[in-house]
């Protein structure tokens, strides 16, 4: 419609619709409520069929759509109440038969004297005499037809003036359709995982903002899980990743055809699915997805390369809208998921079993936030001169009641939750300080060296990084020790940790290194690396694994090749330290293999250093 724009109202030129003339005030009428901001689309459509209504002269307005040879009314004006919204009518028992078969608009001014017309319901039981209508189009689509229908006849002389108007009016219908359409279908685009068809995070996430605000006004509980797909790494590792695709996709089909009809399911990531339960009995929830569990691990999902057999794990976490927030329920959910992979997987854990990782996990957010993580410092001794010549820095969580947690009991925790790089963050901050601070009260001279573990984690972290470098550049000019090439700081790196990209690695380690800091190779012996760490990255000290340290007297295997690894070491101009000593003949025995350093409960145990400047540890009394 074109609409003259110092009067806003149609223009002249709008007064033809499809070649023929339509009144400007029929044109307005139509104008004023399209453009009516406050209505929705459904509101403005109920509001327009009112209105033609009453300018045509009729009672009844019908807006309907074509399926399967049937007439299902999606709008309606009829004050009567004869075609109310959703009903269905065979197509061939309406005048809008002949609007099908025809193509075009359909004018019956007297239905009843029309032999084709009279016999129909709208004329026998609903006493209709006048129907006009016309062809609803959504882009090249014929949708439905615009109907309407009176009880009295009209005159001819306003018929092709009639026409024109609801052929207008169809013509925006049909444009206001087409467009709920598209958003429609763009909106499910953007909540739902192209791959699996199920709703996806962003999707599962407004639905459960729903659950908790109907849980908490009605008093009632509902269950979450998250099921993750067993070792599915290895099968793109394996197979590629369109046949994980094809297991995804299978998965997901099994899991729609699984759940209860009042239950959902979203992908929530990767492998992982997250279960909303309208239950709040975890028996039942628990009865519910251990049953997938075992059903799945007893098929096997056909794909292109044949079959291959899941395996589940299940976390399960209650929401309890007297207790819980969203954050609260899902960070129970990744705990209890993480405790079913870590305790062997193939498995379900709900919150009330899981007793240890919940109990550490929260112990260790809140350490984190309230920061009661602090660094335990272990003495490194020189095995030729027995003087100590080095510490490492370890992790330990302080609870409130004052209890010493060691980086045992709680890094894998830290690890699965994501908050290693943090906890690597504050320990490496404290040993920097500590370092400056002893240089220059001479309690360590610049030759004494500070070992600290990264973990790939951190050293992804390239805000953590940076943050590291200006530290270490403020505490060097602080200390006022004028220092060589190398910074009295070593980072390990451990060899337990399989790292995906070594190129990754030593691109993250570049800015550290070109700074002066060195690396050594923690727990050697002991992971998945063999010797490709040492070939690749720049080792000044490798840390031999206490296992093979504390079975050298026993295994002359183990003992062949700690001595390789010394001679290696010594040939490559690197560090050898011995981890684990625990008694005077295992020492011994290293510096008669030519061990250089050692550390141990034999030297020293790791003390808290909490910045009240402590001496570096004297020689133990058994060894002076």
């Amino acid at each position: 419609m074109m609409v003259d724009m110092q009067s806003g109202k149609p223009s002249a030129s709008a007064s033809t619709a499809r070649g023929a003339d339509v009144r400007s005030e029929r044109l307005y009428v139509l104008w004023s409520i399209a453009t009516r901001r406050h209505l929705s689309d459904e509101e403005r459509i109920q509001a327009i069929l009112e209105e033609s209504c009453r300018v045509l002269g009729v009672e009844v307005a019908l807006v309907g759509e074509l399926r399967e040879g049937q007439y299902r009314i999606h709008y309606a004006f009829d004050e009567m109440g004869r075609f109310p919204v959703g009903m269905e009518m065979p197509l061939a028992s309406t005048p809008c038969q002949r609007v099908v078969e025809s193509g075009c608009s359909v004018y019956l001014p007297d239905m009843p004297d029309d032999p084709a017309m009279k016999d129909l319901p709208a004329v026998t039981l609903m006493n209709l005499r006048v129907y006009v209508g016309t062809p609803i189009w959504l882009g090249s689509q014929f949708w439905g037809v615009l109907a309407f229908a009176g009880a009295q006849s009209h005159g001819e002389d306003r018929t092709q003036e009639n026409l024109s108007f609801i052929e207008l009016i169809a013509s925006w219908i049909g444009s206001s359709l087409l467009q709920a359409r598209q958003r429609f279908n763009l909106e499910k685009l953007a909540l739902t995982d192209a791959l699996t068809n199920l709703p996806n995070r962003r999707a599962a996430e407004t639905r459960l903002k729903e659950e908790i605000s109907h849980a908490r006004r009605h008093g009632v509980s509902f269950i979450l899980g998250l099921i993750d797909l067993d070792h599915f790494k290895l099968i793109n590792d394996r197979y590629g990743h369109a046949v994980g695709d094809e297991m995804l996709i299978g998965f997901a089909d099994a899991l729609k055809s699984y759940l209860r009809m009042e239950d959902w399911v979203a992908r929530w990531g990767g492998e992982e699915f997250i279960v909303c339960l309208h239950t709040g009995d975890m028996d039942q929830a628990e009865l519910i997805l251990d049953r997938l569990r075992s059903e799945i691990g007893q098929k096997a999902f056909q794909t292109s390369v044949g079959d291959i057999h899941l395996t589940l794990s299940i976390g399960l976490s209650r929401f309890d809208p007297a207790s819980c927030t969203q954050d609260t329920v899902l960070a129970d959910l990744d705990n209890t998921l993480y405790e079913a992979k870590a305790s062997g997987r193939d498995r379900i854990v709900s919150d009330r079993k899981s007793r240890g990782i919940l109990h550490t996990a929260t112990l260790l957010k809140t350490a984190v936030s309230e920061n009661r993580i602090h660094a335990a410092y272990q003495t490194i001794f020189s095995l030729g001169t027995l003087q100590p010549v080095a510490d490492e820095a370890l992790a330990r969580l302080i609870t409130p009641q004052g209890e010493i947690v060691p980086a045992a009991e709680f890094i894998e925790a830290a690890e699965g939750l994501g908050l290693m790089a943090d906890i690597d963050d504050i320990v490496a901050s404290q040993t920097l300080r500590r370092c400056a601070r002893n240089l220059a009260s001479g309690v360590t001279t610049r030759n004494f060296v500070h070992f600290i573990n990264l973990s790939p984690q951190f050293l992804a972290r390239h805000d953590l990084v940076g943050k590291l470098l200006t530290n270490a550049q403020n505490y060097c000019s602080q200390c006022g020790i004028e220092m060589d090439k190398f910074k009295p700081v070593v980072f390990e790196i451990t060899e337990r940790q399989a790292i995906q990209n070594l190129d990754t690695l030593e691109h993250d380690l570049r800015y550290l290194l070109d700074f002066g800091f060195r690396l050594a190779l923690d727990d050697f012996g002991s992971g998945y690396s063999s010797f490709i760490y040492l070939a690749r990255l720049p080792i000044s000290f490798l840390k031999i694994e206490g296992w093979m340290v504390q079975n050298m007297q026993s295994n002359s295997k183990v003992l062949d090749l700690v001595k390789s690894l010394v001679a290696f070491s010594r040939n490559q101009g690197i560090v050898t330290i011995a981890e684990c000593v625990e008694d005077a003949t295992t020492l011994k025995q290293l510096q008669e293999v030519g061990v250089d350093w050692a550390q141990g409960y034999h030297f020293s145990r790791p003390a808290l250093d909490l910045g009240q400047s402590p001496p570096v540890s004297q020689i133990p009394a058994s060894l002076s």
